[in-house]
Order: structure tokens, then C-alpha cells, then sequence
């Protein structure tokens, strides 16, 4: 960003209003998406054709977006979730275009809605209602609710077939904790077949049912590269077969069937750009789609009115915005803008993509785990120049951890570099779009060696990068880019001059015992094991148990609603440190924030969020200073 940054910046950048989770309409001529213009999260009603915006909720929807809505098939109201301060724990709601609402469902635990019937009155849920996340079918005129499922294992992925008679569904009924299997049972739960799609120990989904009801999208990373596959159910499930698509060069991930049946749509992952390509599966022929590079993501549920796709498109320098796509002409238009305030792209920073070797031992020492190297993989991140020089570092490890750092605009990266902070991402061992055994390099290794890439990173570009300083380098992130920041200010402190944790994990045992139940089996026990049987890694890998090693000032930020990082995280870290004669204020700073989960879309709540960034660091490695606050000052 240019040399504009001054304290309205912050306020600024923070204000520029962002949609998410668009949908188009039955009839196509409108798209219902969420947006923050006036602050806060609500949802809006968008007319392609004129551009016009018509707010629907007012304060009743949440404020961060975890779970999307579903529109009636008749086009009249929407379904969407709802909870608490961000607790997450939804109900079902609906509200009429005309903006007013009346619950549908509503159950203890949370509640996800997968699907509506295309008779619009069966909704098909997620629950962990009774412990585990299970399928449950909802009938709208009676108000009934019907357990469809009951496995020891999360279900996920729920689909109705379009004539309401059979769900698609994946969970896992084997020992091996990374398996999923996509299952189809009778519409009442009844005769569940695996369809045995994949080996044992990958993982398959169900993405989408073919309008005629005799095919199923799905996806599977038995090959290593996700790709997607359409499994013929025309003979019964018994003589199913699958046709699989894909490059067998990238990472593909499935958005769902195109109108017409005979094509469907995935998202191609190049490095750290999206392209999506549509596939034939009559001709078996792909094309990639004609928009420009960046992170590009179709919405396959349906066209607008005139027959295009709506898509998603944006960059690191520019905002998402909406493109109308021509498949016929191959060419779009875009049709929603992104807000700029008083900027302009040219003023955002695009990053360079840096690649370094890593074996997972960086040459900084290890103070909490000492490891031998591990298989070296070439690893990839997004390198942020500020224009500062010298230039202070920001290391920011991706959430997830499985995710992946994209060429995709992000408020606060350019926020640190509009205050003189360049910024490195690094896409670590266990992140996604390189495959399943990239992905599982991360299992029973937290804080293994993909701790290891983000620490030999920093090294890298400190070494080829002169105008760095490498006494002033931060690390902060969110969620597992939380217990990433954490974890290297005990494993690596010499590294570091000051670290920001935010809804970071701390503790792994608290972690399992206190995160939500599916989370506990698709997060903790998918990528370490039950804790009775892996106590030693749970311990070693817990940073609190490491908490002496700490040598940087250390900010925590938590929500005290949060229910996947509970904020347990957060006071055993800082009672930790208090045992550990830390000093408050001093040493390390903390803060709750009310009424807030794992994150908020409000205005407010951005702006907050980037003032304690913005002061903490300004404080402990300021970008106009020469010194560092040390633990001693």
C-alpha cells in the first residue's frame, strides 16, 4: 500500500463492506448473500441486472458466517442459521423476503442444514443433538424431526436426492481414523450401502446429485491428487460404477453439476492461485474457465436467469467480487464490485511467491522438542513486501491446519503492510491442495515439522531478503495459526521478538475434551490419536507445557464464545504463564472478547481487532523503530 497509512487506514480498510455465501434465486433473477455493508453482518437481496441492494435481516443473523442458508424452492423465503454471540450453536430459521422471521428448527447442540427437498418440505440436518453429529430429516408441514443416522464417527456432506427418495452422506465405520466413505440409504436412513468408492484410509465425499437423480458427484483422494468422480446409481447402488476426472498434476476440488447433467465444475489448485475447469463427462473433454488468475470459485447450484454462472473472483490486490460467466461465449462480465472506500487496487501489495527446501528442522534451535530431519519437501509461500526498509516481518501461519494460504485479497495482510510490517505465509506440510500424502505428513505431528517449514521459511527470507530485519520478526495467526504462534514462541524464541496468538490452541487435552464433539473426532483424534493411547504427544505438543520457553512479548486474544478453540485455551496459556513468573502487561498481554466466537464479520469487531494488532506491535517492534522490547526491558 503507498504512503498513505495513517490512523484513518485502520478504520478505513476495516470498513470496506464484504459479502460472502451467495446463492441465486429459484427463478435466477436475484442472488440472497450476506454482506456487512451497514457494519454488520445481514443478508441482502442482489438484482445482476440493476445492481440494487435490498437488506433483509436486521441483527438476527449471525455475525460470522460459519454455515451458509438455503433458499425454498419456491422462491419465497430463505432458510438460514442462527446462534448465539458466535457460539455457533445454530437453530434453523426462516425468514420471508418481506425480512420477517420464525424458527423452523430448533434443537440442542448445533444444528447444520445440508439440503432442502425440491418439493420444499423436508429439510435434511446436521445435529449433534445427541452427542456426535448425526443426519436428521425435518418435515416442514408436521414440524417432526427424524433421526436418520447413528455413528460413533461425525457424518458429514448430507445430500438429498432430488426425488426425496435417498441421502448421500460420508462417515467412517473403520479403524482408520483418516477414512471417509460416502454411503446412500433409503430416504428414512434405511439400507445404507457403501459405496466402497476409494482404499481404506482416504477420503470420499458426496458433492452432488444429478438433476435426474441417477448420478452422484463425488470426490476421493485415493490416488493422492483430490479429484472428483460421477458414480452411476442408474442399475441400483449394488452395480454402481464411477468415471473419474481430474488432472493428475493438481489438486482438484468438486463444486457440483451443471443444469444440464452432462458437465460439472471443479476448482483446480495451481500453486497458490484457483482455476475452475468444467468437465464433460459424456466426452470426458476439461476446460479451465477464462478469468483472470487469482482465486476464482464458481456457485454451481444455479445460473442467474439468462443462463451464466455466478462466480466468485478475487485477488491479493483485489476485493471479491461477483462475475456473470458466459459458458457458451466463454467470457464474463462482472456484476458485483467490490467497495474500495478511498482506495484503489494499485494500492494493495501483491505478494511474491517464495520457495525454500525444508526438512523440518530450521537452523534456529529447538528449546521444547528436538527432531531428526524429516523427508524434505520444497514448500511454497506468499512473501508481502511493505516498501519499508529495513522492514520488520510478520509471520502468519494458516488455520486449519488444513487449509491453504491463496493469492486472495485479505484486510488484515494489507493492514500490516499499510503500517510497514511485510508479511510471509507459508504453506507447511499438512496444508491442503498438494494432495493426501502432503496432508498427512501433519498426522500424529502437530508441532512437528510443519512447524519446522514455517520456522526454516522465516530463515529463507531473511537470508535472501537484505532489507528484512531480522531482529524484529512477529509471528501471529489464528485458530491452528494460533497454536502455530504459540508453539513457535517455545520452540523456536530466538526466532521471534514478539508473537500475537488469536483463538489459538494451547492445551491438547483441554482441546479434546472441550471442542465440539465432531471436531474432537474429525480434528483431534483424525490427526492425533485418541489422547489415552497418545498421552506423550499430546503432552510434548501441548505449548503450555513449554511455557518457560517463552522469550518475546505475547498478545492472546480469545472469544469467550468460541466452541471449536474454547477459550479454556486462552486462560490455561495465560495461568501458565502467571505460574511461570510472567508478568501481565509486561511479559504478555491478554484480552476476551464478549460476545464473540471464533471470529466476527462485524465492522466493529474488525476494528478492534486490528487496534490491539496494530498497538501491541507498534509497541513491541515498531516499524519506525531501531530496538526491540525485549522480556528484559
Amino acid at each position: 500500500m503507498s504512503d498513505t497509512a495513517d490512523a484513518d487506514v485502520l478504520r478505513e480498510l476495516a470498513e470496506l463492506p464484504t459479502f460472502s455465501s451467495p446463492r441465486v434465486s429459484p427463478d435466477g433473477e436475484a442472488v440472497a448473500l450476506y454482506y456487512d455493508v451497514t457494519g454488520r453482518n445481514e443478508l441482502h437481496l442482489f438484482d445482476p441486472e440493476d445492481g440494487s441492494l435490498t437488506q433483509l435481516s436486521d441483527g438476527d443473523v449471525p455475525r460470522s458466517v460459519r454455515a451458509g442458508f438455503r433458499w425454498d424452492p419456491d422462491g419465497s423465503r430463505l432458510f438460514y442459521h442462527r446462534d448465539e454471540g458466535g457460539d455457533e450453536q445454530h437453530d434453523v430459521w426462516a425468514m420471508s423476503l418481506d425480512g420477517e422471521s420464525e424458527p423452523v428448527v430448533e434443537m440442542d447442540g448445533q444444528v447444520h442444514l445440508h439440503d432442502v427437498s425440491e418439493d420444499g418440505e423436508t429439510l435434511l440436518l446436521g445435529s449433534s443433538r445427541d452427542g456426535q453429529m448425526n443426519l436428521y430429516r425435518h418435515d416442514l408441514p408436521s414440524g417432526e424431526t427424524t433421526k436418520l443416522t447413528d455413528y460413533e464417527r461425525a457424518v458429514s456432506a448430507g445430500e438429498l436426492s432430488p426425488d426425496g427418495d435417498r441421502i448421500a452422506y460420508a462417515t467412517n465405520e473403520t479403524d482408520v481414523y483418516e477414512n471417509d466413505d460416502v454411503y446412500v440409504a433409503d430416504a428414512d436412513g434405511s439400507n445404507p450401502r457403501n459405496l466402497d468408492l476409494g482404499d481404506v484410509g482416504a477420503e470420499s465425499r458426496p458433492i452432488d446429485w444429478s438433476p435426474d437423480g441417477e448420478r452422484l458427484l463425488v470426490s476421493d483422494n485415493t490416488t493422492d491428487l483430490n479429484r472428483g468422480g460421477v458414480v452411476d446409481l442408474s442399475d441400483g447402488v449394488g452395480d454402481a460404477s464411477v468415471t473419474w476426472f481430474g488432472s493428475e498434476e493438481h489438486d482438484e476440488s468438486v463444486s457440483g453439476f451443471l443444469p444440464d447433467g452432462d458437465r460439472f465444475v471443479g476448482n483446480r489448485v495451481d500453486g497458490t492461485t484457483v482455476v475452475p475447469v468444467v468437465h464433460d463427462t459424456e466426452t470426458g473433454e476439461s476446460r479451465r474457465l477464462s478469468l483472470p488468475d487469482g482465486v476464482a470459485q464458481p456457485f454451481v447450484h444455479r445460473p442467474l436467469a439468462d443462463g451464466r454462472l455466478l462466480t466468485q473472483h478475487t485477488t491479493s490486490s483485489r476485493r471479491p467480487g461477483l462475475v456473470a460467466y458466459d459458458l457458451d461465449a466463454d467470457e464474463f462480465e462482472r456484476v458485483f464490485e467490490a467497495e474500495y472506500g478511498p482506495f484503489d487496487p494499485d494500492d494493495f501489495v501483491e505478494p511474491e511467491v517464495v520457495t525454500f527446501a525444508s526438512d523440518g528442522v530450521p537452523e534456529t534451535p529447538a528449546r521444547a522438542v528436538e527432531h531428526a530431519p524429516y523427508e524434505t519437501f520444497e514448500i511454497e509461500g506468499l512473501l508481502f513486501d511493505s516498501g519499508r526498509r529495513p522492514s520488520p516481518l510478520v509471520v502468519n501461519p494458516h488455520g486449519g491446519p488444513r487449509a491453504l494460504d491463496l493469492q486472495r485479497f485479505n484486510y488484515r495482510v494489507q493492514f500490516l503492510l499499510s503500517r510497514g510490517y511485510s508479511v510471509l505465509q507459508v504453506n507447511y506440510r499438512g496444508s491442503s491442495g498438494r494432495g493426501r500424502e502432503f496432508v498427512e505428513e501433519l498426522y500424529d505431528d502437530w508441532g512437528g515439522a510443519e512447524q519446522g517449514d514455517v520456522a526454516t521459511g522465516a530463515e529463507h527470507v531473511l537470508d535472501e531478503y537484505d532489507w528484512l530485519d531480522e531482529d524484529r520478526v512477529a509471528v501471529y495467526g489464528g485458530s491452528y495459526g494460533g497454536y502455530s504462534a504459540n508453539w513457535q514462541l517455545v520452540q523456536y524464541p530466538d526466532l521471534y521478538a514478539a508473537g500475537i496468538a488469536w483463538v489459538g490452541v494451547s492445551d491438547l487435552f483441554d482441546m479434546y475434551e472441550n471442542t465440539m464433539p465432531h471436531f474432537r473426532t474429525e480434528l483431534m483424534v483424525k490427526n492425533l490419536g485418541e489422547p489415552d493411547e497418545n498421552e506423550a504427544i499430546y503432552r510434548e505438543r501441548s505449548p503450555v507445557t513449554h511455557v518457560e520457553n517463552v522469550d518475546a512479548p505475547l498478545l492472546i486474544v480469545h472469544g469467550v464464545n468460541d466452541p471449536r478453540v474454547p477459550v479454556s485455551q486462552a486462560r490455561i496459556l495465560r495461568d501458565a504463564l502467571d505460574d511461570a513468573g510472567f508478568v501481565e502487561g509486561d511479559d504478555y498481554e491478554y484480552e476476551e472478547l464478549g460476545e464473540e466466537g471464533h471470529g466476527s464479520g462485524d465492522i466493529d469487531q474488525k476494528i478492534r481487532s486490528l487496534e490491539l494488532i496494530d498497538d501491541f506491535l507498534d509497541r513491541r517492534i515498531g516499524a519506525e523503530r531501531t530496538a526491540v522490547a525485549s522480556l528484559d526491558d
